[in-house]
């Protein structure tokens, strides 16, 4: 087990020194069209060449990426070509409200689609029927049509919640509560259709496997062959989609800020996008990866502690 973890650990590492290169290869590959970028298209050719000598951008790009990586080790992630604010300090303030959007919304993902997902196994019939077509709708749907619906009705009809902003926790409690409850409800419905889906059809798979029957002729009640053999065998499916899930919450994040004026990390990279503030997007990058990451780990960690089989390797 423990080298089977630590493999998983070595090939993210891997992944993350592959995307960041990558990354940095496609932003800083045209140095005089950043520096133009960030002096203005009107800036004068020896302004701009004088930019490219003074961002760096005139070295080769390995030991440009390799200055990056050395800096990165010391905590380091640089400043915005505009700004000049630390890269570092600007997703300090950023990443804690797209974590708080994306961990409630696949905390509640979690808990609704195993609901959802034995249920319509279980039961069959109408509910199963009704869960799939929620499903291929839930899915169908983009998030932001979603968000607008929820405005329209639950901020605009109904006043019930705000439109848009975001309150900290530090200042309201139940402020922080109700701005985050519209985007997470828009996360939300699109999370929980493909996962509920994806478990359905894990638990129906287990429950046809002959262990069940076995159990089921000894006399075991169907609560306890569910809640603890099921379950347990369809977890590892089950945790495979939510670690997708997590990824695509995370894209879906960066178009929810934008409905719902949330200064999250999804925000920030969307304005550094547009802006060629490269510092700003390879920083967004670098951490949304480690994010990604650290939940498919702990995905693989808990579905090797539910095997028996993989605790004792």
């Amino acid at each position: 087990m423990a080298i089977s973890l630590l493999k998983r650990l070595v090939r993210s590492l891997a992944v993350l020194l592959v995307v960041t290169f990558a990354t940095f290869c496609l932003m800083f590959g045209n140095g005089p069209g950043i520096a133009r970028a960030v002096l203005g298209m009107n800036a004068r050719d020896a302004d701009v060449q004088r930019k490219v000598v003074t961002l760096g951008l005139d070295q080769p790009l390995l030991v440009q990426y390799g200055k990056w990586l050395g800096s990165l080790f010391h905590g380091d992630l640089g400043a915005s070509f505009f700004t000049g604010q630390s890269v570092t300090d600007a997703l300090s303030t950023r990443v804690p409200v797209t974590l708080a959007l994306v961990l409630i919304t696949l905390a509640l993902t979690v808990v609704l689609s195993v609901l959802f997902g034995v249920t319509a196994a279980v039961k069959g019939g109408w509910v199963d029927r009704v869960l799939q077509f929620l499903s291929v709708l839930g899915t169908a749907v983009p998030a932001f049509i979603i968000a607008i619906a929820l405005v329209f009705t639950l901020a605009v009809a109904w006043r019930a919640l705000p439109a848009t902003g975001y309150v900290s926790p530090d200042i309201s409690l139940s402020g922080w509560v109700k701005s985050l409850t519209l985007p997470v409800l828009a996360l939300l419905v699109g999370s929980v259709a493909g996962a509920a889906a994806q478990f359905r059809t894990a638990v129906l798979d287990t429950l046809g496997r002959d262990f069940v029957r076995t159990l089921r002729a000894r006399g075991i009640s169907e609560r306890h062959i569910i809640f603890r053999h099921v379950l347990r065998n369809s977890a590892g499916p089950g945790l495979t989609v939510l670690s997708l899930t997590t990824f695509g919450l995370l894209g879906g994040a960066v178009f929810i800020e934008q409905v719902f004026a949330l200064p999250g990390m999804g925000q920030l990279a969307n304005q550094a996008a547009q802006t060629n503030d490269v510092p700003m997007v390879m920083g967004t990058v670098l951490v949304t990866t480690v994010i990604v990451l650290i939940v498919n780990f702990l995905g693989d960690l808990t579905a090797t502690l539910l095997n028996p089989k993989a605790r004792t390797r």
